[in-house]
């Protein structure tokens, strides 16, 4: 007999909350399983995440490029699941559907969830949100918006050795099956100009080439860059000198091409995406950019419409420098000087001798900027309306604009992407107008001649069309998000946005704090107190009882760094995201509104 004291028992890890994972439901049904429906029953044993997209969300685009290594990397244990949850009407279309996940190369299962079915189960507040499975068919973790990747693959890692130790983790081929390519001389092309040669130039974004079109808009003369020189190339703007600018949009770069050498050089960006605290003016090699979506010359300067961050950048070829123009990086529809106005992933610009005009493609808008700097609406009222309305301006309603074309009488031509129609605005009448219909999906138009020829992105095509004398009778709808909104009580409301930092990782407090916090409202009479900027991630809000609903705009950020004191370098990670949260006041509403940026909420609201 052994009379010795006994070993201490070493603390048992803290236990992840243990939250049963809903079903995976939508009426679209699935895409990318070769026909098969999956179930959560079926994906057993493998970690699954479920990625909550949208095609129109740049920050979605970003996420599912985030995922591609670690999809690649742990293809054997991990399965993602794309769980499209449409903002606009047109993304609840199927065939939408279909061709963003072709277009975007996505390379996993994806379900068609047009009602938000499995978006309510999940309780999601904002796009991208991912949630992370367990083999046993328990949620372990949220996250909310962009810089999560690293911490998920770190989740990833210990699901892999808890589980496999366990006996629970299944591994082998996921359910993932590729669908048959389509030839087609363009695929989902993006922007076009209009050569000296009076030849088309066109970004063929999913081919992640340029191609030069004869002047019938169909012979091909040549492909440029075909060979990993562009990634999802978007905007062309001509340059004085005859070369042109590409917005080289995955690569977060800016690109000249010479058509007459074939040369292409690297103007703008270091191949790395641009975060909040990093620099926004200098060297243009030296400086990160996020997903510019188009350019235009103007006033001396390439104008970029910087989808990923909501602003405009210029570019000096003088100096070969960068800096920001207009926008704060907050996400909405404010007018005013250039380093006070909001913007919403601008992605179209088109420019005259006395505005640069901008196709604000989330808050479906026309926008534009006058000579002294300062931004103003032309159409468009915010994130949440948009339809197809002709009329006085103030009224009108677009739906997710891409593209924008001066014409030659001083009105612009509108590329109403999601209504599949050719817009037009006059500013001497103060009119909205609709030139076309029935086109598909169109990203942008360029004059040739009394034409006016459209890319018709969604099928694949130039579409040449002559400049009509009167306009298109279209019958009016207008729209709101699909979102259900959240009740809430008049009065005090308790923002709780919780992070807890990825495994190994905490909170980067070297420079002082790691995390900031925006609030802000539409209207803003909804709020009677609590706006504005602070560093503590949880703010008590006081809500205008007279204001019967609106939306709380709340912008979230935190750094995280590796916790090895040992390390005097450490990795740093940003993660942050912006919420738009429909409100409706209601007594007995909810007196807490939870926002999960990473973690799980302890509370118990997700």
């Amino acid at each position: 007999m052994n009379d010795a004291a006994p070993a201490p028992t070493p603390a048992p890890a803290p236990r992840r909350a243990r939250v049963r994972a809903p079903e995976l439901i939508g009426r679209g049904g699935w895409l990318n399983t070769g026909g098969k429906e999956l179930s959560l029953a079926e994906l057993r044993g493998k970690c699954v995440i479920v990625d909550f997209w949208t095609f129109c969300c740049i920050n979605c685009l970003h996420v599912l490029d985030e995922l591609r290594e670690l999809e690649e990397k742990h293809r054997d244990t991990v399965v993602i699941v794309g769980v499209h949850s449409p903002k606009f009407v047109h993304e609840a279309e199927h065939q939408a559907v279909v061709d963003a996940v072709e277009r975007y190369g996505v390379e996993h299962p994806v379900l068609d969830d047009p009602e938000l079915a499995t978006w309510k189960q999940y309780a999601v507040r904002a796009w991208p949100t991912l949630v992370v499975i367990d083999p046993e068919g328990y949620i372990v973790a949220q996250h909310a918006g962009e810089g999560h990747a690293h911490a998920i693959e770190r989740l990833v890692e210990e699901l892999e050795a808890e589980h496999g130790a366990k006996g629970t983790l299944r591994r082998g081929d996921g359910p993932y099956v590729p669908p048959e390519p389509v030839a087609t001389d363009l695929r989902f092309p993006g922007k076009a100009i209009v050569l000296p040669s009076g030849n088309f130039l066109v970004s063929d974004t999913t081919r992640h080439q340029l191609v030069e079109l004869g002047p019938d808009g169909e012979s091909v003369v040549r492909r440029i860059g075909g060979d990993g020189q562009f990634k999802e190339p978007q905007g062309l703007a001509l340059l004085p000198d005859g070369r042109v600018v590409v917005a080289d949009t995955v690569h977060h770069a800016l690109r000249a091409f010479d058509p007459a050498s074939g040369e292409i050089e690297l103007l703008a960006g270091t191949g790395r995406q641009w975060w909040q605290g990093q620099p926004t003016s200098g060297p243009a090699l030296d400086i990160d950019l996020s997903s510019p979506w188009d350019v235009a010359w103007w006033r001396g300067k390439v104008w970029i419409a910087m989808a990923g961050v909501h602003q405009l950048w210029t570019y000096d070829p003088q100096t070969a420098t960068v800096e920001v123009a207009a926008g704060t990086t907050n996400e909405g529809l404010v007018d005013g000087p250039g380093a006070e106005a909001w913007f919403a992933q601008p992605s179209g610009l088109a420019a005259t001798e006395d505005r640069l005009w901008v196709a604000d493609s989330e808050t479906s808008a026309l926008r534009y900027v006058d000579a002294e700097g300062a931004v103003h609406t032309a159409v468009g009222t915010g994130l949440f309306d948009f339809g197809h309305r002709d009329g006085d301006a103030a009224q009108a309603l677009l739906q997710h604009p891409l593209g924008v074309t001066a014409l030659p009488d001083g009105s612009v031509a509108v590329a109403d992407t999601y209504n599949h129609a050719l817009r037009r605005y006059d500013p001497a009448s103060g009119e909205v107008t609709t030139l076309a219909t029935d086109l598909r999906e169109p990203s942008d138009a360029v004059l040739a001649g009394d034409d006016i020829v459209v890319v018709e992105s969604a099928r694949h095509r130039l579409t040449r069309l002559r400049l009509p004398e009167e306009a298109v009778r279209v019958e009016a709808v207008a729209h709101r998000t699909q979102r259900s909104a959240t009740e809430v009580a008049p009065g005090r409301l308790q923002l709780d946005v919780v992070f807890q930092a990825p495994a190994g990782q905490k909170l980067d407090t070297r420079y002082g704090p790691s995390t900031r916090l925006l609030v802000s409202s539409t209207p803003p009479e909804l709020l009677l107190a609590g706006e504005g900027t602070g560093t503590d991630l949880a703010r008590e809000l006081g809500l205008n009882p007279e204001v019967a609903e609106g939306v709380l705009h709340v912008s979230a950020m935190a750094a995280s760094c590796d916790d090895d004191p040992e390390n005097e370098y450490p990795a740093c990670h940003m993660h942050q995201q912006d919420w738009g949260v429909p409100v409706r006041l209601t007594e007995g509403g909810a007196s807490r509104l939870p926002l999960v940026l990473a973690g799980m909420d302890a509370a118990g609201a997700q």
